[in-house]
């Protein structure tokens, strides 16, 4: 169990980030135990022929046989959304020192891959480039989408935050994170620490968690699951029903029914096949009708359906159903 002390001015200095290496990384674990993963098969599917080209025996020694990784492949973001460039830069600026230190803690208690037994002063920039060259070909592509279920999920968190404080907040994290009294408590965690924050605390959702972890070493950062993730995958194949295509026309029909969980206009547009120009211009309409609302989350702005959307939604599922 890990327990962090928090303190007033902690309290006060929570912020939420989000890192596409943290994300790169933790799909990994994913890749290599993808029976875990059910979520994302669909993904699976879809990168595995196209990793021929990478050193995958580097690749995947990143994950020690517990799902420890190294915890320099994962700095603390040190703003809320930063350049996948900048984390790289930060791997490879990693000391030697940290760097054998961090894979021997993944792997203590069991036997370390011959590929990581290299020089640590070059062994970060081989890590670093086997990550670039991982999240190019299998992350990136589908960045935009996976960005709007985690910018998404801080809406949402934020919410939380607002209406009930810090109590809300942290209960709705997930099951193995309890907060008591000033400290939150993350177990188990398979190793048991107590630490006193001092600086705020860091949330990142994570599209590939399967609980709320602490990075070893690197708190006060807790990575959590993000909500949404069901719908990642997911293309909207169906054709919006006859009763409200006809009222307010097919595109925007499609939109609004794609809109289950909030998301950005390039993500609809990659779902629905559809220009973003052309999206923009239908949800610009949708929403002076009043059946979405938005809000912006750093340099995306966020859609959702409103109140009144939501109605509209169900009543024409209903009378598909009924026909």
């Amino acid at each position: 169990m890990i327990e962090i002390v928090l303190g007033v001015d902690d309290l006060a200095s929570v912020r939420f980030a989000i890192s596409p290496l943290q994300e790169t990384c933790h799909s990994l674990w994913a890749l290599r135990d993808p029976g875990d993963f059910p979520l994302h098969l669909r993904w699976l599917r879809l990168i595995r022929p196209r990793l021929a080209d990478l050193d995958r025996e580097l690749l995947m020694a990143l994950v020690s046989e517990r799902r420890w990784l190294p915890d320099f492949i994962t700095p603390r973001p040190l703003s809320r959304m930063p350049e996948m460039e900048e984390e790289l830069q930060t791997v490879r600026n990693a000391d030697p020192a940290t760097v054998r230190r961090d894979v021997q803690t993944a792997y203590r208690d069991q036997r370390m891959p011959e590929v990581l037994r290299g020089d640590p002063a070059a062994l970060h920039d081989r890590i670093a480039d086997v990550l670039e060259a991982y999240w190019r070909t299998a992350l990136e592509p589908y960045w935009p989408r996976m960005r709007g279920v985690l910018e998404s999920d801080i809406l949402y968190r934020a919410q939380l935050l607002a209406d009930g404080g810090a109590a809300a907040l942290f209960a709705g994290l997930h099951p193995n994170v309890q907060w008591d009294s000033g400290i939150l408590r993350l177990h188990p965690m398979g190793t048991h620490s107590r630490v006193r924050a001092g600086s705020g605390l860091t949330l990142c959702p994570t599209l590939f968690g399967r609980k709320a972890t602490a990075p070893i070493g690197e708190v006060p950062r807790v990575d959590y699951p993000a909500r949404g993730v069901a719908t990642l995958w997911g293309a909207v194949t169906a054709a919006p029903a006859d009763s409200i295509a006809a009222l307010i026309g097919r595109p925007k029909a499609a939109i609004l029914a794609a809109l289950d969980t909030p998301d950005s206009t390039a993500s609809l547009a990659r779902t629905l096949g559809a220009t973003p120009s052309a999206v923009s211009q239908h949800l610009t309409v949708l929403a002076a009708c009043g059946l979405l609302t938005r809000a912006r989350a750093g340099r995306t702005v966020l859609y959702a359906r409103s109140e009144l959307g939501d109605r509209l939604a169900a009543h024409d599922g209903t009378a598909a159903r009924d026909r």
